[in-house]
């Protein structure tokens, strides 16, 4: 039986080069079209927001501010995992240390007063457009130049697959356990500039596609 070790499960292509090593035809692909829950996601662009909190120096934090909506049949859970990862390897899972206050300036700069804190919005999400959650993921600021990076998001779908060697065998980590891989998320982005003036470039999109992850 083969085993992976826990940091070869962290990210997309770490997961495909351990599939190869391991001599896997292909990397599982989400289907083209749903075949089982899907929520819809809308989303704002990540932006870069400095706070002052007390008794220390002001800090730097990203965010990015959504919606989920339900769409399908019946009511839904939506436990969502944001996880950034940067142009140099580091996967950072959103809301990790990030203090109270942090949410609430983000929440009046987006004058959004529907806008829930990370630990509010995981639970049932009921049907129709009137139910929508509006909620706010939010890093520690990784770097001064940012660069590229992208962000995952699991838990729009109920889609899975399992991560399988070349004879067909279930992958398993180092706890034993098969690995299994869902419906992601994955959105890209750059930022033109340097750290002389952080904050001040535009963050672009380059791209987003659902990934197995």
């Amino acid at each position: 039986m083969r085993y992976l070790t826990p940091m070869l499960v962290l990210g997309l292509l770490l997961l495909a080069q351990a599939a190869e090593r391991d001599g896997a035809g292909s990397f599982p692909q989400p289907s083209p079209y749903p075949i089982t829950w899907e929520l819809k996601f809308t989303h704002g662009a990540p932006k870069r927001i400095v706070v002052e909190l007390p008794g220390q120096a002001p800090q730097a934090f990203w965010y990015m501010t959504y919606s989920v909506t339900n769409t399908t049949d019946e009511p839904r859970t939506f436990l969502p995992v944001f996880e950034m990862v940067t142009n140099d390897g580091q996967v950072i899972r959103s809301d990790r240390n990030v203090p109270y206050k942090v949410f609430t300036e983000i929440k009046a700069r987006e004058k959004s007063k529907y806008l829930e804190h990370f630990t509010q919005i995981g639970g049932e999400v009921r049907i129709g457009e009137d139910e929508a959650r509006d909620g706010v993921a939010i890093w520690k600021e990784p770097m001064p130049e940012m660069g590229s990076f992208s962000i995952f998001l699991t838990g729009l779908s109920g889609e899975i697959a399992r991560l399988k060697d070349a004879e067909g065998n279930d992958l398993k980590n180092a706890k034993g356990e098969t690995i299994i891989l869902r419906k992601t998320l994955q959105m890209n982005y750059y930022v033109r500039g340097d750290e002389v003036y952080p904050g001040r470039d535009d963050v672009n999109t380059r791209s987003e596609a659902w990934v197995m992850r």
